[in-house]
């Protein structure tokens, strides 16, 4: 048995029984020991699976599979995947436990199709709780800060809930400004003085700025450090994207990266040293990267991120798969934690770009636009010219005085993608009024015509 298992994560935040001894120092056990922690504990989700979730039970029957024989990571691609399809349509049979155990319904904020309801136990909001707990820990925060949380805490998203209960289990103070407006996160901001800030760069940017026009100059605030969701803050290498090193310069703050989805009620985030991934919980997830034939790659290799998490109760998954492309990182990390780390997202498997023969992902382009001074938001039209071609049209809106042409930045898109895209500038109101929508957390970004579903980019 080891020295962590089920049996002693199982009542995180439980009032009669301590902590597990070592659970903040996880992530410095070797790695073999990593490794045969998560296989412990798949093992034991797998059983758990076919046990109560009558979805399961029946996947397991039909691919002729027994929860014995699963026994490690690489033994689960004996399963199919599970699809955000599957979540909408068999919901109600991935229901582990009687209703009456119920206490949290949350929601996918619909981004890549309809909402799904997730619904948790008790159990699974410790759990969530501790999830957040050690990447706050691995991000550097401690009791002594102060943390604004910039996202939705209401309509049954996941996000802000966890980062409050989170925070909360580190002892920090959680200021709930959510996500209303940037006018409101400034006000927020000024009134309760914040160390740290937890929301989407984009609005942080936006934040930033209407601070430094209300003759608030953004770094000599008390904030030590922006954790940052929906978006990524790193390029493919690793080093900050231009929207990263904008956040730093304009805040002179610590800007940190993490990765999170409701499936998953499981964070990646990247530590204090901030040299890019976030690290994987290894009690907590199990990470898979496929290729487009389903088969794993190399590390250090884009694949599409399938995801098991562990230990959940209410509606457990066996091999999600996410759609978003990434890499595992497997080189040591300075802070000293042997985990594995996700590197940034380079986009979603669905919003794929095939353009003159060049394949590329919405980030990129949205790379090339955040590196021009002079540009306030934009959006993606995507159009299928022929079968094996796509047409893009590229949405900017200007700052106010900014003096870029179309063909300015047609180039500085071409000079990141290797190809040329149509360019077309608007007000950015419009922009703002398009990709604002009700009830979507973050901005719709991609605006897909090649199929008759409107998707977004988060």
């Amino acid at each position: 048995m080891l020295g962590i298992g089920r049996d002693q994560f199982m009542d995180w935040g439980s009032t009669d029984r301590p902590e597990p001894k070592d659970a903040t120092h996880v992530s410095f056990e070797s790695v073999e020991w990593l490794s045969a922690c998560t296989n412990q504990l798949l093992a034991d989700h797998v059983r758990y699976c076919y046990e109560h979730s009558r979805f399961y039970r029946q996947r397991f029957d039909r691919a002729g599979v027994k929860p014995q024989d699963i026994q490690c990571v690489a033994d689960l691609r004996r399963l199919p995947l599970t699809t955000k399809a599957d979540l909408a349509e068999h919901g109600s049979e991935m229901l582990c436990v009687p209703e009456s155990q119920v206490v949290d319904v949350c929601q996918t904020s619909g981004t890549t199709g309809a909402p799904v309801a997730l619904l948790q136990t008790e159990q699974d909001l410790r759990r969530l709780a501790y999830n957040e707990q050690m990447c706050f820990v691995a991000a550097g925060l401690t009791a002594h800060d102060r943390v604004l949380i910039a996202c939705a805490l209401d309509r049954c998203f996941m996000a802000g809930l966890a980062y409050f209960e989170g925070l909360r289990r580190i002892g920090a103070t959680a200021i709930r400004a959510g996500a209303g407006s940037v006018s409101l996160l400034a006000e927020a901001i000024l009134l309760h003085k914040p160390t740290a800030i937890i929301g989407v760069p984009s609005m942080l940017l936006e934040t930033g700025r209407l601070l430094h026009g209300r003759g608030v100059n953004p770094a000599g605030l008390t904030i030590g450090k922006l954790i940052c969701i929906g978006e990524p803050v790193r390029d493919e290498d690793l080093s900050p994207s231009a929207l990263g090193r904008r956040l730093r310069d304009l805040w002179a703050t610590q800007v940190l990266g993490t990765y999170a989805s409701t499936e998953m009620a499981t964070s990646f985030t990247e530590c204090a040293e901030g040299r890019g991934g976030g690290h994987v919980l290894p009690d907590l997830i199990a990470v898979e990267i496929l290729n487009e034939v389903g088969e794993p790659v190399p590390p250090g290799q884009p694949g599409e991120v399938v995801a098991t998490p562990l230990q959940v109760t209410g509606m457990p998954l066996l091999r999600l798969g996410t759609g978003d492309i990434a890499a595992l990182l497997t080189d040591p990390c300075p802070c000293g934690r042997r985990t594995y780390r996700l590197g940034p997202v380079l986009g979603r498997k669905s919003q794929m770009l095939k353009v003159r023969g060049t394949t590329l992902y919405p980030p990129a382009i949205f790379a090339a636009l955040q590196s021009l001074e002079g540009i306030h938001n934009y959006c993606l039209d995507v159009y299928q010219d022929h079968e094996l071609s796509d047409r893009v049209r590229v949405v900017v809106g200007l700052e106010d005085g900014a003096c870029l042409t179309e063909r300015q930045i047609s180039e500085r898109i071409r000079g990141r993608v290797r190809v040329t895209l149509d360019v077309a500038i608007v007000s950015a109101d419009e922009i703002c009024a398009r990709t604002r929508i009700e009830g979507r957390r973050k901005p719709v970004l991609v605006f897909d015509h090649r199929t008759r579903e409107r998707t977004g980019l988060s």
